[in-house]
């Protein structure tokens, strides 16, 4: 039987200590997130609806199929910063029409919109995301452009946005502009630029300078409407396709626009009603152990995840910090790498080479579940070949064509983040649990190293060693990876794209695999040299 086995008891010490910190987790990024659904903050979405207008996510939940997911992305971008949660934008795949899209929507109640670092930041990987998967592009448009004070780090690297609308234009995956307000400036070109644009009656607005600008410039007179509004655009310039009344009329449109795009997936699941897995979801909560003080067995979150928790394991006696193997997710076929206890070995390595090119000639997409403190180190390790073992493994995941999704459950440090295909290494979606922590190494580690470092270099030179003060440099650097490990600095970076719910974790991969799917899975023969 290949019907994985639990062992976990949800009423243990360990499964409760586990739950309660998972939920207090939880809690914390729930803040944060709620920031970003509030935008510019209660008297700004007050004054914004006094206008007559609709919040960027009420314009998406209208555009959306009735009662259809959304996977919002990258939701915290900007933590941490001066800047507020979310980088003022909302971006997401929802399903419009039938047809699964990728969603950038403005949101006009921060800062009317503006582009600042995260908001570009966090487009340009909607951006790559949906080029990568073929997937449809829809941007809810209401922004004044750049938010001037930032503009030395979002004007040059900004031009991005409107060279990846022409890219995906030219591969044939078509964008959609629904302009609900302002578009101006450079922003003038995302409509532009765009396949379908849908313009609203005295509401949507797009010039490359607004009336106080051209006067300066050239001293002509204009009024809004005459220089950029809707019906100008739809009768005169041409730029508009689609001429609405009002929001829900262009969202109406924008809905008919997506139904005629004659869209067809790719592949669709292998089985049309997969079974749940056997195991619920729920004790998901259970497993990580708090402060990652103790490995914990991936299978037991594979057979809460996989469809019938059915996991056929490959080479389950060699290389047993890696369990590697084949499933199904809502239907689609995927090869999972899992880490066990931690560390990478030569035979972990060298596995997951080979697992790695046998999912590519079967055109399966692989699921890397992350928790690792990276490959292993000492002198019998290295004169074993550790690090041409390591980099066989690091070469397949760089080389591998078929799609990659990465989910950091635990730690993920060193070169074995990179093994286990990092962000940095293309997967097509990243997600992170709240127990995920990543960095060069463990903060205890690198501390420990930068106390040695520099007490050796003392000693080298001759010099007096400061214990006391090199103790508390130790302490101070202890707490800045720690802080810098977590997962909401990491997803404020946009490193990945959310933190997730454990207990979401297989219908958030069933939406990724599905997305996947819109776009042909092709797998390689083709590698780099492997080193023996």
């Amino acid at each position: 039987m290949t019907i994985l086995r639990s062992t976990l008891d949800p009423t243990s010490e360990e499964a409760v200590e586990a739950r309660e910190s998972m939920l207090a987790a939880l809690d914390e990024i729930g803040e944060e997130a709620h920031k970003a659904v509030l935008g510019g903050g209660e008297k700004a979405v007050a004054r914004h609806r006094g206008r007559g207008k609709l919040t960027a996510r009420e314009r998406i939940e209208l555009l959306l199929d009735r009662d259809s997911p959304f996977l919002e992305l990258a939701p915290l971008a900007g933590y941490g910063s001066s800047f507020t949660v979310g980088g003022s934008v909302v971006a997401g795949i929802g399903v419009v029409s039938g047809v699964e899209c990728l969603l950038v929507a403005n949101d006009p109640t921060v800062k009317g919109g503006a582009s600042n670092p995260w908001s570009l930041r966090k487009s340009l990987r909607m951006h790559e995301i949906a080029l990568q998967n073929r997937l449809p592009v829809i941007s809810l448009v209401e922004s004044g452009g750049a938010d001037l004070p930032t503009q030395k780090e979002v004007f040059v690297p900004g031009g991005a946005i409107f060279r990846n609308l022409t890219r995906l234009s030219r591969e044939g995956i078509p964008t959609i502009a629904l302009v609900f307000g302002n578009s101006t400036a450079g922003g003038a070109y995302l409509p532009g630029m765009s396949d379908h644009v849908v313009m609203i009656e005295e509401r949507s607005k797009v010039f490359l300078a607004g009336p106080p600008l051209v006067k300066a410039a050239t001293g002509e007179e204009s009024d809004d409407e005459s220089l950029g509004g809707a019906q100008m655009h739809a009768r005169v310039s041409g730029l508009a396709d689609h001429y609405a009344l009002d929001e829900q009329d262009a969202i109406r449109i924008g809905r008919r626009i997506v139904a005629r795009l004659n869209r067809r997936k790719a592949a669709g699941p292998l089985v049309p009603a997969p079974r749940p897995p056997r195991y619920p979801a729920e004790e998901l909560l259970d497993i990580v152990p708090p402060g990652l003080k103790a490995p914990f067995d991936p299978r037991e979150v594979i057979a809460r995840v996989v469809d019938d928790s059915d996991f056929d394991e490959f080479k389950p006696l060699y290389g047993t910090s890696l369990v590697t193997g084949w499933a199904q997710l809502h239907g689609f076929p995927v090869g999972i790498l899992a880490n066990a206890r931690g560390v990478l070995f030569s035979e972990e390595s060298q596995k997951a080479a080979q697992f790695i090119q046998l999912a590519n000639r079967a055109n399966t997409p692989l699921l890397f579940l992350h928790n690792t403190t990276g490959y292993m180190v000492g002198k019998d390790y290295e004169q074993r070949g550790i690090i041409k073992h390591g980099a066989m493994m690091i070469n397949a995941v760089s080389n591998s064509t078929v799609p990659h999704i990465s989910v950091l459950l635990g730690n993920s440090y060193g070169a074995g983040h990179y093994g286990m295909c990092g962000r940095a290494y293309d997967p097509r979606f990243v997600f992170a649990w709240p127990s995920a922590r990543s960095a060069v190494m463990g903060a205890q580690q690198l501390a420990d190293v930068a106390y040695m470092v520099s007490k050796a270099s003392a000693e080298s030179r001759g010099l007096p060693f400061n214990e006391e003060g090199m103790q508390a440099l130790r302490t101070m650097i202890t707490d800045q990876i720690t802080a810098e490990s977590m997962p909401m600095v990491l997803s404020g970076l946009v490193y990945d794209d959310g933190i997730i719910d454990p207990r979401d974790t297989r219908d958030v991969l069933g939406i990724a695999l599905s997305a996947i799917h819109t776009a042909p899975v092709e797998g390689t023969s083709s590698f780099g040299v492997f080193r023996m």
